[in-house]
């Protein structure tokens, strides 16, 4: 009899693949319905991971868009999948318990079927819970095998990682491959083991990037995978995913039992798509993510991210590029910064303790390599500027790293006077519920259907607050103003624009360079854009705290903190505001006792390497 194999569209992780957005609620409820003409897909990935931050970023409710979208495939009878952090929930930093179990709640009310848990540290202690949180809001619990290359994850390793979770009673597992490195042969194994420990459902998700991820998808279906996540043109290949019809037609070939698809309905999708992204979602979908590459198999680092990593790349060369004038040095090209970035995630990837590259920890790793980088360009030492939600990663804080760590890291934290932790990653995070009720009732904010807006305000304290505020649909509209601005001098010129902050006489301004013919108008609203990102000049008395790089402002980065006021006495080293950057909060310390007597930024703003933040009398 035929080996049956069925397929899963998972269409959120082909735009975060892509690019930095997802498409808005219309165009979700636009596209289910040709989706679910093609008539292949079993499943569908519809919220998850940073799927609801891309909503409030852009000013939406997610709430209003996980409803929405789930709607048509229930109806159809396709089950509908959703990503979940473990400890992190739906963000990069631990989630109290409490919130995580409302999130189950929530989601299964919002009409989310399965829940694919993974925790980048494959520590089973941050994945159970959520095991028993689906089965109690009454959704199938998919635990997810982290996949990545390194000495440490071996096939044995991976199968110790899937008893345990077959043991604590999950429904089904995902081999989340997600740097799309996983050796064919390696992975057959993995699932022929997993099956022969229990005959429990197997979905496969891989990305395209390295070029494996054909012949694993073979291998993995000969050894007994029930499901595959595909994608689809125009996302598919590069950092996406394989196309659903090369799959369909391999393993037909194969003699493997697969569905048809409706070509017509496909090509109605891809026009769709396309569409989407000529509307405003292209303006952040860099071309050279569209394209595979050999080179990602030693970073390894996660197709997921890569979207938003050339998007980064821009940020981190011109701060690159920024003292490199200053200097009179010669400018680095993004290609020779990518470079630099992987080998430095080589480097720095075994001495952190082989975390997978994975979300939040994969960002973590980069991050960490890219701020090395910056600080080396910059002549500055190595592990100068390590953020506090790695340093929890590098303490035990969020679970049990797979290797040990480098004998100059654990040198560093007892510089620092950090302590390691091995306990239960939980409990560090109490329960927070009772506080967000209590801050939406003196804010007179509705906590939503199911509690579903006390949940978005527990889960995305920073980004609901200027969601509600109108802050964060603002901003969102002047970057895409920005950017297709920027798009027309482009296209006007022949050459880029860019936008640069150039020190005059010890004064930072911000510019816009242009190179040949170049529309004056267009110009001249690029211009207009890039001076709107600049904080207002700052007041007060006192000595200057500098930004150290680029991002956006943030006095607090959670409800537990009390933001620092003008009037405020502070201490050297007190945490006095944030700076986040490469979705990681970065905090700010004084460099010396006094008196805040200025802020010169509001929560939220953009902010330049070298602004002012505060004033410190």
């Amino acid at each position: 009899m035929e080996k049956e194999v069925k397929f899963s569209l998972v269409f959120r992780d082909m735009w975060q693949s892509a690019g930095k957005y997802v498409p808005r609620v219309d165009q979700l409820v636009k596209v289910a319905p040709a989706i679910i003409e093609m008539g292949c897909f079993a499943r569908v990935e519809t919220n998850g991971g940073g799927f609801e931050q891309v909503n409030l970023l852009f000013g939406e409710n997610p709430n209003k868009a996980v409803r929405e979208w789930t709607k048509p495939f229930h109806e159809a009878g396709i089950q509908t999948h959703m990503l979940d952090r473990a400890l992190n929930g739906l963000r990069m930093s631990p989630v109290p318990a409490d919130v995580r179990k409302l999130f189950y709640k929530v989601k299964k009310a919002q009409g989310t079927d399965i829940t694919r848990t993974f925790c980048g540290l494959n520590d089973v202690r941050n994945i159970i819970p959520s095991i028993g949180y689906a089965h109690e809001a009454g959704m199938i619990s998919q635990c997810s095998l982290c996949i990545t290359y390194s000495p440490i994850h071996t096939v044995e390793y991976y199968l110790n990682i899937a008893k345990q979770l077959i043991d604590a009673g999950c429904d089904e597992i995902c081999i989340k491959d997600m740097a799309g490195i996983g050796r064919p042969a390696f992975l057959g194994k993995i699932v022929a083991g997993i099956k022969q420990i229990k005959d429990i459902t197997i979905q496969y998700h891989s990305h395209a990037g390295p070029g494996f991820n054909m012949a694993s998808i073979l291998e993995v279906c000969k050894a007994g995978c029930d499901y595959v996540d595909v994608g689809m043109e125009p996302l598919s290949w590069g950092t996406g995913h394989a196309d659903v019809i090369s799959v369909q037609a391999m393993l037909k070939d194969a003699g493997f039992k697969v569905p048809e698809i409706n070509m017509q309905a496909y090509m109605k999708v891809r026009s769709m798509i396309q569409e989407f992204m000529d509307d405003f979602l292209g303006l952040y979908i860099s071309p050279k993510n569209r394209l595979m590459n050999s080179l990602l198999i030693a970073p390894g680092l996660p197709g997921g991210m890569m979207g938003s990593l050339m998007a980064d790349l821009e940020t981190n060369l011109e701060s690159i590029n920024k003292y490199k004038a200053k200097r009179n040095l010669p400018f680095m090209t993004q290609d020779e910064l990518l470079i630099k970035l992987f080998d430095e995630v080589a480097y720095v990837w075994p001495r952190v303790g082989y975390p997978c590259l994975v979300t939040p920890f994969s960002q973590y790793v980069k991050n960490l390599a890219m701020m090395n980088v910056i600080q080396m360009e910059k002549g500055k030492e190595r592990w100068g500027m390590i953020a506090d939600d790695i340093w929890d990663m590098i303490l035990g804080k969020a679970g049990q790293l797979p290797g040990p760590l480098a004998p100059e890291i654990v040198e560093k934290a007892k510089r620092e006077g950090r302590k390691f932790f091995t306990g239960n990653p939980q409990d560090n995070y109490p329960d927070a519920l009772e506080k967000y009720t209590q801050m939406m009732w003196e804010k007179k904010w509705d906590k939503g259907q199911d509690d579903e807006e006390l949940f978005e305000y527990a889960m995305h304290p920073a980004q609901y607050e200027a969601y509600k505020s109108g802050k964060a649909k603002a901003d969102f509209l002047e970057d895409v103003k920005k950017r297709r601005a920027e798009q027309e001098a482009t296209h006007v010129s022949n050459e880029p624009t860019k936008v640069l902050t150039v020190d005059v006489n010890g004064q930072a301004y911000r510019v816009t360079v242009a190179y040949g013919d170049v529309n004056p108008e267009v110009l001249a609203t690029t211009q207009a854009g890039a001076a709107a990102a600049s904080p207002a000049a700052p007041a007060g008395e006192g000595k200057d705290i500098l930004c150290p790089l680029e991002g956006k402002f943030f006095l607090v980065k959670n409800a537990n903190e009390t933001p620092v006021k003008v009037g405020d006495k502070v201490n050297e080293g007190d945490v006095i505001c944030y700076v986040e950057a490469m979705k990681t909060y970065n905090a700010i310390r004084a460099e010396f006792t006094g008196t805040v007597t200025a802020i010169c930024a509001n929560q939220g703003d953009a902010v330049s390497e070298d602004d002012v933040l505060m004033k410190i009398l």
